[in-house]
């Protein structure tokens, strides 16, 4: 049977005690005081603080894996040792930034650590392991089909000794935050090349003159702050040819370097936001009276109940399937499961949240739960990294060549 070793479960004890006495008290001042900021954007004190008792806990990095355990306090976790890690920090939403293993930070700082120059590192891979800045990761167009990465139009035009980009970027998740400092921008630089060799990543400082925030898009009607979602526009902006990620032509491997890791880590954060919407709703149907009789004496809650736990156990089971064989062959082996866990989780994490909305009733539609929230992001992850339909494609298309003899 696959599972965590020792030192995982280890961790995940030290992991639930820091949640259990400094997270979930503080889930309704956390919500408080982003309602009340005067800048949504800005860093909030609540969260850097608990980030300074998570350091101090030695919960800090959990992410990095275990050829980068030179970044790691622990030596690095695998992606089995880490998948549970992943589920409980996922069971509150704003939690992974407090253990600095929030995205888009984590999938840079992989990038970093794979592919990063000694002074690309030292200028950001290092303060971003410390959490001292944020970053953003600026890949999807919207002027384009962005479910076709080939797609990508902006500019990259070598210029003597810099870089010079043109182009819009849309959904830059993290942009619009005052901490974030540093941008991955993925852009054509190689037209000339095949279509899979045209694009390169280039680092670009979030305050690089030319660099413009046209507006801060909603997702349904949320502004995922602090980070925020943002819609940028490149204008002459002139970066140094040593900010170029491994090399002209390189974007497509350094994307799905990044990609492959980070849709893994969120389904199983995924897991853990519909896990504890269950627990939720399970104490909802014991508790709220309809009709003379708790909820939970009716059949129709008692089905719902079930179908979730079935559905969650599901889609946990395959992560961890996924994480063994990443494990064990590596990311190009994997490829199958991490598509079927792009296409199950964030749908799973949806269907289980809106089962708990109608057990709920009007508490389940207002700020009074997670619930709404992880509704939304189940619904809005069903479109980012890769819409289920190109996943989907990718997964019949593998399948089909594996067991046609």
């Amino acid at each position: 049977m696959i599972g965590p070793s020792e030192k995982s479960a280890r961790i995940l004890g030290e992991l639930k005690a820091f949640m259990a006495e400094h997270i979930y008290p503080n889930e309704a001042a956390h919500q408080e005081a982003l309602a009340g900021a005067d800048n949504r954007f800005a860093s909030m004190p609540l969260v850097e603080s608990l980030k300074d008792m998570a350091r101090t806990a030695g919960l800090w990095n959990l992410f990095v894996p275990p050829e980068y355990a030179e970044y790691s306090d622990h030596d690095g976790m695998s992606f089995l040792d880490y998948a549970p890690l992943a589920e409980e920090m996922g069971r509150v939403i704003w939690s992974p930034e407090v253990f600095n293993c929030n995205a888009p930070d984590t999938g840079n700082m992989e990038v970093l650590m794979k592919f990063g120059t000694e002074s690309q590192k030292a200028a950001w891979l290092q303060p971003l392991l410390a959490g001292e800045i944020r970053s953003a990761y600026a890949m999807t167009e919207p002027q384009v089909a962005s479910s076709d990465a080939t797609n990508m139009e902006l500019e990259i035009r070598r210029d003597g000794d810099e870089y010079v980009l043109n182009g819009r970027k849309w959904w830059t998740t993290g942009a619009v935050g005052l901490r974030c400092k540093i941008m991955l921008v993925m852009g054509k630089s190689n037209p000339e090349n095949d279509r899979h060799r045209q694009h390169s990543t280039i680092l670009v400082p979030r305050d690089t003159p030319g660099v413009k925030l046209v507006r801060t898009l909603r997702a349904f009607d949320s502004l995922h702050s602090p980070g925020g979602e943002a819609e940028l526009l490149f204008e002459d902006v002139r970066v140094p040819v040593c900010n170029m990620i491994k090399g002209e032509g390189c974007g497509f491997e350094v994307a799905q370097g990044r990609l492959g890791p980070g849709r893994f880590q969120y389904a199983m954060g995924f897991v853990g936001m519909a896990q504890r919407c269950l627990e939720l709703m399970c104490a909802r149907a014991q508790e709220r009276v309809a009709f003379g009789e708790p909820l939970i004496k009716k059949t129709s809650i008692q089905h719902e109940i079930a179908r979730s736990r079935c559905d969650i156990e599901q889609c946990r089971l395959l992560t961890l399937q996924a994480a063994e064989v990443m494990d064990r062959e590596g990311l190009d082996g994997a490829r199958p499961y991490i598509s079927m866990i792009k296409i199950v989780a964030p749908k799973m994490a949806q269907e289980v949240a809106d089962r708990a909305m109608q057990i709920f009733g009007g508490m389940g539609v207002c700020q009074d739960t997670m619930i709404p929230e992880v509704f939304t992001i189940g619904r809005f992850c069903r479109i980012a990294d890769g819409p289920d339909e190109v996943h989907m494609s990718q997964l019949g298309k593998l399948t089909a060549r594996e067991l046609t003899p």
